[in-house]
């Protein structure tokens, strides 16, 4: 039995005149930003992403490895023997997200003493 997977159909387009939903549309998951990051630190092996990243299930980590693969963010490489082995590698494109990724976590970083009280107890307001 054969499961191809696709990303899911939006019922509103993609607002492709304004480069911050292309960006928001590109990163949207869950995971995609760590998946990126740990793949930039060298993980490049699915079980290894899996092991990096435990809360995700490896079913929503496949997806998104396959959205980044679709979009050009990452390349898959499959060799050709038994056992079967993947990696995973950032292209060009996804290495310019690195830039981005890390001034984010600096604004996290930053702010964190502000925003941490609203995460750690939602009655915080």
């Amino acid at each position: 039995m054969t499961y191809i997977c696709i990303m899911y159909e939006k019922k509103l387009p993609v607002d492709l005149q304004c480069g911050l939903h292309l960006f928001m549309e590109v990163m949207s998951g869950k995971w995609k930003i760590a998946l990126i990051w740990c793949i930039h630190l060298g993980i490049k092996r699915p079980g290894e992403l899996h092991r990096r990243i435990p809360k995700a299930s490896r079913r929503i980590l496949d997806t998104q490895l396959k959205q980044l693969t679709t979009l050009g963010i990452i390349d898959k490489t499959v060799f050709e023997q038994l056992p079967l082995k993947v990696e995973y590698e950032l292209t060009a494109l996804g290495e310019t997200l690195i830039p981005v990724i890390e001034t984010t976590a600096q604004w996290g970083e930053k702010h964190r003493a502000i925003l941490e009280p609203f995460f750690l107890n939602p009655a915080v307001k």
